[in-house]
């Protein structure tokens, strides 16, 4: 994996007026879509040799996301309920062994996703830009099936998080419906993205702060009382020799806590959509996406393992651990064996804050990727105004259309489709790249261990996709079952075929794919030209 100097690489003509950039066009022969060169963004607008940022605005999207936005986002945008609670119920699933194989598991993959995403949007900064990609390097069908999954996707994870909210807040005040505090969180969630996305950004540095320091102090105090400095018991390994640990069920245990895995890993690539929004992208996404290596390890790794030290698979409570049962949050139960009596009190109010991050960040991503859409004409036109631009005029009103439908529909769909998508992309990129005769050793930041790492992870993804319903079909058929999981392909089938038929969309030529429109390319910089001139002999 490298991070190199932009400013050494991309050397620009500085003479060149900024008002002559944005509107020079490639010429005839680079590759026919690009049809909207004249709104991309030069690398002198992204940043100059100090990697200082000269753009505040891209395609009336303002870049308002600072370093220490950035970061934070990247730290504790994957820590929420996936973690706090599913956790416990992976346990449950596959015993102490089996869930840390499928938390190891997962965390490969989405260590080797994150550098694919990396080197894509590093390259490209846009928002919204797993279904872009998808459609720049690959086919338009291909990224609006995708786009819409997406979206459905955090649609229903946002309706998820606030029904949450309520029954988190009933813990508290429970003759006061769950419905009242749902809406509520809503009201506020959309508050923060309606109008700035510094908005969203201010909310999710604290949420995100909450969450890190939560699970650095869980960590230390699991260690403490693993090793029976409190709780006065000393666990050490034992509750990996009760019956049927360390991998209970085998291998189908390991198979079904994947998806729960997943759950809690999704949100990962928020980095992704965020990259269109950053002050200095060049500098900001590579550090980010750097840090996914440490949080797997800190944030998942070590608290599976920790979880299943102290608690043992068999525990009754972890049976029940959901949102509908907060007060049995592993968490809880390790805080609660250490002693500390206010444990169940303290940790609702943390999960609390952990579903308002959560819902946060779903209302921005599914927004982000409806405006993008829109952008394409692959959605309502209304939703394509900018959702932190400025007005004074009755268009405001428009800016409201993504977020509240955002929040409104709620349709079952896979994450894991985005995760394959931005395999996929990556893979066409990078050819893209190469069969245009420019270098790989010029690239701002490079994905390690390429093509194994997005190869490995799209075939991974693909079979998880396919093997999430097995247990559909373990003890006779069962049709609900089968339905909830399988009815996101589909509906991915049904708008690829219906868009590629009524559009006629085709694949995209690596030749021909649009390596210019919205990247930190200067189209008369010494490595362009050199490619250029490479792709001409």
């Amino acid at each position: 994996m490298a991070i190199k100097g932009v400013g050494a690489i991309f050397s620009k003509r500085r003479n060149k007026q900024t008002a002559a950039q944005s509107t020079t066009k490639p010429e005839h022969g680079d590759a026919d879509a690009i049809e909207m060169a004249d709104l991309s963004p030069s690398i002198s607008q992204m940043g100059d040799n100090d990697g200082e940022s000269h753009s505040t605005k891209v395609h009336g999207l303002k870049r308002q996301l600072k370093e220490r936005h950035m970061t934070m986002i990247a730290l504790g945008g994957t820590i929420g309920t996936g973690l706090f609670i599913s956790a416990g119920t992976s346990l449950a699933s596959a015993g102490p062994g089996g869930a840390l194989v499928s938390y190891l598991l997962m965390g490969i993959i989405v260590f080797f996703l994150m550098s694919s995403l990396g080197e894509v949007a590093t390259f490209t900064p846009i928002a919204g830009s797993f279904n872009e990609y998808a459609s720049r390097y690959g086919d338009q069908a291909i990224g609006f099936a995708l786009g819409w999954n997406y979206w459905f996707n955090y649609v229903c994870v946002t309706a998820s998080e606030l029904v949450a909210s309520g029954i988190v807040c009933r813990y508290y005040l429970p003759n006061i419906s769950g419905v009242l505090w749902s809406i509520l969180a809503a009201l506020i969630l959309l508050g923060l993205n309606l109008f700035s996305v510094r908005g969203y950004a201010e909310a999710e540095f604290y949420f995100a702060m909450i969450k890190v320091i939560t699970v650095i102090v869980f960590i230390i105090i699991a260690i403490v009382v693993a090793a029976g400095g409190l709780g006065g018991h000393t666990y050490g390994f034992e509750n990996w020799h009760v019956e049927g640990a360390p991998f209970y069920d085998g291998v189908p245990g390991v198979l079904a806590t994947l998806i729960l895995t997943g759950y809690s890993f999704q949100g990962t690539e928020v980095i992704g959509i965020t990259a269109g929004e950053a002050k200095d992208p060049v500098k900001t996404v590579p550090k980010a996406v750097n840090q996914v290596f440490w949080r797997i390890l800190l944030f998942y790794v070590s608290c599976i393992f920790l979880i299943g030290l102290i608690i043992p698979y068999s525990d009754k409570s972890l049976v029940k651990a959901s949102t509908k049962d907060i007060g049995q949050s592993p968490f809880s139960i390790v805080f609660q064996k250490a002693g500390l009596k206010p444990a169940a009190d303290v940790m609702n109010a943390i999960i609390l804050t952990t579903v308002l991050s959560a819902g946060n960040s779903c209302i921005y991503i599914a927004t982000r990727t409806l405006w993008n859409l829109a952008m394409h004409g692959q959605a309502p036109p209304c939703s394509a105004r900018s959702p932190s631009a400025a007005s004074r005029s009755g268009a405001w009103r428009c800016r409201w259309v993504s977020p509240l439908s955002s929040s409104c529909f709620c349709l079952a769909s896979t994450g894991f489709a985005a995760w394959a998508g931005i395999s996929f992309a990556h893979l066409r990129f990078r050819r893209a790249y190469v069969r245009q005769g420019f270098d790989v050793k010029d690239l701002p930041y490079t994905a390690i261990f390429y093509p194994f790492g997005p190869a490995f992870c799209l075939v991974t993804i693909i079979i998880i996709i396919f093997g999430q319903g097995w247990t559909a079909f373990a003890d006779g058929f069962d049709a609900r079952s089968f339905v909830s999981s399988y009815v996101s392909i589909p509906v991915i089938v049904i708008l690829y075929g219906g868009w590629k038929h009524f559009k006629k969309t085709k694949w995209v030529r690596p030749e021909e794919a649009d390596l210019i429109r919205d990247s930190i390319f200067d189209p008369e910089s010494d490595v362009y030209m050199a490619g250029r001139n490479s792709r001409e002999k």
